[in-house]
């Protein structure tokens, strides 16, 4: 049933970058924040998808860059850009506070202690693992996704979006998996190679489902 809940991801990921769209810049700036943390709180929960061993936060990464090119088409190469600083700064955040809870000495009735130590505990490898391919496939994406409207400005934002999205994934998934699951999965290999191929079939099925959401959602 992995398949079926990873395309249900998907969808869910989709409806809600484009609710953030029909929200404003703000809305849309908050997607790109809010989905880049909740990928680096599930890059270490793995299933078996197809045979292979592979994380569930690569639909997150994805919908991250995505809601970040539609404020790259929408609202221009600033907001875009503005994003990628205020999704910077509350990934440092979220860090700094999630280290300082694990502080706390717990409770003799508490009994959350013991599964907060085992996810946060690696937040600090994975943050800083995190924020090196964010700064660097973001603004990479950002200009990217510029560089490929200039060669194809007749293109639908689909189609474009698309092509920055697989190039951008590629060099995101190399410099994470190196950098922050290297000794902590089962098979950095699969990680990485079924991890892309995950995020071209994400990327590819929202391509079709981005064109039906942009007839029921208007140029804002």
């Amino acid at each position: 049933m992995n398949e079926l809940y990873f395309l249900l991801q998907v969808i869910i990921v989709l409806l809600f970058s484009y609710g953030a769209l029909r929200l404003g810049q703000g809305a849309l700036t908050t997607a790109v924040t809010l989905q880049a943390i909740i990928a680096n709180l599930f890059v270490l929960k793995q299933m078996t998808f197809l045979g292979f061993e592979v994380t569930c936060s690569d639909a997150f990464a994805v919908g991250s860059i995505l809601s970040l090119n539609l404020l790259r088409e929408y609202f221009g190469k600033p907001a875009a850009t503005k994003a990628i600083s205020i999704c910077f700064f509350f990934m440092v955040f979220f860090v700094a506070v999630s280290q300082v809870q694990l502080l706390f000495v717990p409770s003799t009735h508490d009994t959350a202690q013991f599964a907060y130590s085992k996810l946060l505990t690696p937040a600090p490898r994975l943050l800083f693992a995190s924020l090196a391919a964010f700064f660097i496939v973001q603004h990479f994406d950002v200009r990217c996704f510029g560089w490929i409207s200039k060669l194809l400005p007749r293109s639908s934002f689909p189609l474009r979006s698309s092509l920055s999205l697989t190039i951008s994934q590629l060099l995101d998934t190399v410099l994470f998996g190196f950098l922050g699951l290297y000794g902590m999965v089962g098979s950095l290999a699969d990680i990485i190679l079924i991890g892309f191929f995950l995020k071209v079939c994400v990327i590819f099925t929202l391509g079709p489902l981005m064109g039906l959401m942009r007839r029921w959602m208007p140029r804002v």
